[in-house]
């Protein structure tokens, strides 16, 4: 197997040539991936919300932006600068502390989330030995600040629409844990490198969907129940609840909401693609294709045409299915609060109950296929 570059370990060999001391190498490492990560999300979500327009836009068959910019691309540039001048305005009676701290807290396990996400072999920013709960659990704190948010905005439309995010996370992060156990199951690991690892060598027909069909769409419901996607945008159900926790929210605050709901789905979309659709393996595998053309697997060309395809199908991949998301916001009309609760609760937790224990059988009946 293809080892990868190791791009920590050239920069740090690079600037050791140059003379300076391995700690300060590794110093000035430590920030660019974080910087990387956050100019990478920021994009990620430009490219989402002008997505969204044009999608919309063919589905309902308009025209979608056309004006600003070519193709309607500076639309998203003009929706944050929009926002930024926008004026924050904190209601009277609001609890000014908690109303401010909400979207940050909203906002800033998400970006955390992106320490986990490998986008090729060494291409990772933190390589955690408990990757994918490292994310479930980052992705519990979000409900605390949208129940915050609603609480401290002193409206009761706000508040419902709290609580209904934290009943709606909390129904299904649990059926969304037991799809990914029985990944960690059958790949004997919770590191996302293990996972995409386990998936290679065999091309399109190693990853874990084929596997994992059930859970594959535990997850992808799950996820889209945890990015308040609809059908499951019932904490802002605007019929019914004006714009549930972010009713009195404006300007940068009402946009920290907004920047964390895109990249929460492109988080979830990049870790769907890395679960089960083999994230950065391609569907032919590449060491045939070095045989077919007589490399060596070692040659730095190689190498580097494997990393750019690599990050080239994490990124396509990812971006298919927040496609299918949107198109599905389109077409799919929102449930209502108890449907929602009975679909976590009566369905997908004993469904994920059954595909965890069906996996666990398989792993033992067919170790060679199952990771056993």
């Amino acid at each position: 197997m293809n080892s990868g570059i190791d791009l920590q370990g050239t920069f740090i060999e690079s600037l050791r040539d140059l003379g300076i001391p391995a700690g300060t190498a590794k110093a000035i490492w430590m920030p660019l991936p974080m910087i990387l990560m956050l100019i990478g999300a920021t994009v990620g979500v430009l490219v989402a919300t002008w997505l969204e327009r044009k999608i919309s836009a063919s589905a309902q068959q308009r025209i979608g932006p056309e004006y600003q910019g070519p193709f309607g691309l500076l639309v998203p540039v003009a929706d944050g600068l929009k926002l930024v001048f926008k004026e924050d305005i904190v209601p009277a009676k609001s609890d000014p502390w908690l109303f401010t701290l909400g979207p940050i807290i909203v906002v800033i396990p998400v970006f955390l989330s992106f320490l986990i996400v490998p986008f090729g072999q060494n291409i990772v920013i933190s390589n955690v030995g408990m990757g994918v709960f490292l994310w479930i659990a980052l992705s519990s704190i979000q409900p605390i600040g949208l129940l915050m948010a609603g609480y401290a905005s002193n409206n009761k439309y706000s508040l419902l629409g709290g609580l209904r995010a934290a009943a709606q996370s909390i129904s299904y992060e649990i059926p969304l844990s037991l799809a990914v156990l029985a990944i960690a199951m059958m790949s004997n690991s919770l590191d996302t490198v293990d996972i995409v690892n386990q998936q290679s060598g065999y091309g399109i027909l190693g990853w874990n969907i084929w596997r994992q069909p059930i859970g594959f769409l535990i997850f992808w419901i799950a996820a889209l129940a945890e990015c308040e996607r609809l059908p499951f945008d019932l904490p802002e159900a605007e019929e019914e609840i004006v714009a549930g926790y972010q009713t009195e929210y404006s300007g940068m605050k009402f946009g920290l909401f907004y920047l964390g709901s895109y990249v929460n789905l492109i988080l979830s979309s990049l870790l769907v693609a890395i679960l089960y659709l083999g994230g950065w393996d391609f569907p032919i595998p590449l060491n045939l294709i070095a045989g077919w053309l007589g490399v060596s697997e070692l040659n730095p060309v190689f190498q580097i045409v494997t990393a750019a395809l690599g990050i080239t199908m994490t990124v396509f991949k990812a971006y298919l299915l927040v496609f299918v998301a949107i198109l599905l916001r389109w077409t799919v009309p929102r449930v209502r609060i108890d449907q929602l609760l009975d679909l976590g609760w009566k369905f997908l937790l004993p469904v994920g109950l059954v595909n965890l224990l069906l996996t666990a059988a398989l792993k033992l009946a067919f170790p060679f296929a199952f990771g056993g």
